[in-house]
């Protein structure tokens, strides 16, 4: 059995069972040639991948929040860390979560495990404006986000 990404508004990322949660709903918006941010539905923030390997939220998107993005024959997808690897064997740092529904260090997880695996499932085309490194626009915290979901990333189990 697989999980959902889930992105909790305590900041919190890990994996989800409920289908139907709106903390499963997540925006992939191209920035580059296949290159993603993953920004939460639910609250408006991206997921990102800090130096250790640590997945967390940001409220800008930051070179942190880009991720490479590769489909698999089996149409698996994989997220790996465009600004992070290994320093000797040059190996990506990928998205991903465990058995336990925990996410997991990017270090640790390679991309032919399941752990990395995620299935999107399309739940509603919409075009949004490429964010930029250079136009961040300060959110105020009491601004209400509209619901505008494109896919919910289903881990693979």
């Amino acid at each position: 059995m697989g999980f959902y990404l889930q992105f909790l508004p305590d900041g919190t990322i890990s994996g989800s069972v409920d289908e139907q949660s709106r903390y499963t709903v997540f925006n992939v918006i191209p920035v580059g040639l296949r290159v993603v941010a993953i920004q939460s539905s639910a609250c408006g923030q991206y997921v990102a991948m800090n130096s250790e390997g640590r997945l967390y939220n940001s409220i800008y998107f930051t070179a942190e929040c880009r991720f490479k993005e590769s489909v698999f024959d089996n149409y698996f997808v994989t997220y790996s860390s465009t600004l992070y690897r290994q320093c000797c064997s040059g190996r990506g740092w990928y998205l991903g979560i465990n058995k336990d529904g925990r996410a997991m260090e990017g270090n640790r997880v390679k991309k032919h495990r399941p752990a990395g695996h995620f299935l999107p499932k399309l739940s509603e085309v919409a075009l949004y404006k490429e964010p930029s490194l250079h136009d961040v626009i300060k959110m105020s915290p009491k601004r209400k986000l509209t619901q505008k979901p494109s896919a919910r990333l289903r881990g693979a189990r």
